[in-house]
């Protein structure tokens, strides 16, 4: 611990604050409606910073301090602040409340990551506060809008259209989980690399008919629906690529359970096996090892009584590193055979190859100084994601970007997976708390390393 910080509530606070925004993400460009935890964000840090917002509703603000030294690398804090949406009904508190109870405050996006989105901001105005040492270099905040849907609006908008605003030279943003391993010899996950989306439009065509003659007619929904079954059900390609081999080690698994979790020939078995125990860890780790198709919106037809000409669906499909777009249309060639494959008209909606970042240099070597002096422990797991973040569009110009964060031990590193995207998504109060004061030590830990190139 380090008492010469502050203990860090101000972040739980704030990350209220921005669950009750409610900046849902449906993906409809007319969502999100970010300006208010823009709102919230100038409010807290008291002035207004750079407003960018391509399409009403949609902003993203930056603010940029300078550092002591305009020759030293530029560290950029860019965490979002949408959130996906929560169906209340199914939740023990309202999702948009950031109810605070039992130690833990419930609301949707408080793993997801607005509890970090606080962290960043808290540690940004203390930087600019001097309640930590002045920055080397010019420290970056961009609280983003639409990860949740690509960045389009958020993250890739900046760095295309306002490069000034976000040119960096490393990134710190998400995703943070609990440590992993033994609780003697505990591991920080540090998120290095993720899978690449690849999402698909599917389509078909039939013939429009009366729904009481069925007999012999060309069914549009019929076809898109036997395709996505397909897809669905198929086996899916395994790759085992080199970030995941050296995760592995990590997760402190029996000797021959961590072999076969690094073998594409037993992989499977292991999955299968692991899952007996802990299904949300194995559907990470298939997530983690495998190209994935997952068909999740379809529909067609005008009523009842009228047999469809149209269909249309879309696919999350997500690649691996060293996965790309012909190996997508290979297994979908293979999945769905010749004719039927021909029947449906994909079209790619997003399309980005997977993505990482080296497990060395000055930040990552912060990372470690910041996690020896909180955990008493340099060791850091070099971790793949399944999921895309914003982090994805700085990597792809050479930039190292990493996620971190530090909880307490109240949820594991499986409980954690569940809560994303998931029903009563929660975070304690104290690993907010830490994670704030954890970023804190990272960033004077990195203005220190940059000082001495």
């Amino acid at each position: 611990m380090t008492p010469e910080l502050p203990v860090g509530d101000e972040a739980v606070d704030l990350m209220i604050e921005l669950i009750a925004n409610a900046c849902v993400n449906t993906g409809d460009p007319e969502s999100g409606h970010e300006i208010r935890s823009v709102a919230t964000i100038q409010a807290y840090l008291g002035e207004p910073g750079t407003v960018i917002e391509p399409i009403a509703g949609r902003a993203s603000v930056v603010y940029r301090l300078k550092g002591t030294n305009s020759a030293a690398p530029v560290l950029l804090l860019i965490p979002h602040i949408d959130v996906v949406p929560a169906n209340a009904k199914d939740w023990t508190f309202d999702p948009f409340s950031g109810e605070r109870f039992d130690g833990f405050v419930w609301g949707r996006g408080c793993v997801d990551m607005l509890n970090v989105t606080a962290s960043m901001v808290v540690v940004y105005r203390w930087l600019r506060d001097g309640i930590l040492r002045p920055p080397e270099g010019d420290v970056v905040l961009a609280c983003v809008a639409d990860e949740e849907a690509g960045g389009v609006y958020g993250a890739h908008h900046l760095v295309e259209e306002h490069w000034d605003l976000v040119s960096c030279d490393y990134v710190l943003t998400e995703v943070a989980g609990p440590t992993i391993g033994s609780r003697t010899d505990p591991s920080l996950p540090v998120t290095v690399a993720e899978k690449g989306p690849s999402w698909q439009a599917a389509s078909t065509v039939g013939i429009a008919g009366h729904g009481s003659q069925p007999y012999g007619r060309s069914n549009a929904v019929l076809t898109l629906s036997d395709s996505f079954s397909r897809i669905g059900s198929a086996d899916q390609p395994i790759r085992i690529a080199e970030e995941w081999i050296e995760f592995v080690p990590h997760l402190d698994l029996e000797p021959e359970l961590t072999e076969m979790l690094v073998d594409p020939d037993t992989v499977d078995a292991a999955i299968e096996t692991i899952a007996e125990e802990d299904q949300t860890l194995a559907r990470w780790i298939h997530a983690c090892t495998h190209m994935t198709f997952s068909p999740n919106v379809i529909s067609g037809g005008t009523k009842a009584n009228m047999i469809p000409d149209a269909a249309v669906g879309d696919i999350d499909i997500r690649t691996l590193p060293g996965q790309d777009a012909t190996e997508v249309e290979d297994h979908l060639r293979k999945v769905l055979g010749p004719d039927l494959f021909d029947a449906v008209d994909f079209t790619p909606r997003l399309n980005m190859e997977a993505n990482s970042s080296p497990a060395q240099g000055p930040l990552w070597e912060a990372i470690a100084d910041a996690a020896e002096q909180h955990l008493g422990t340099r060791r850091l797991a070099p971790t793949l994601t399944p999921v895309t973040t914003d982090a994805r569009f700085f990597r792809e110009r050479g930039i190292p970007s990493y996620g971190v964060g530090l909880f307490d031990g109240s949820v594991t590193f499986p409980e954690m997976l569940a809560m994303f995207h998931g029903v009563d998504e929660r975070v304690s109060e104290d690993s907010v708390r830490a994670t704030t004061r954890f970023l804190a030590s990272v960033v004077s830990a990195f203005s220190l390393r940059v000082a001495d190139l």
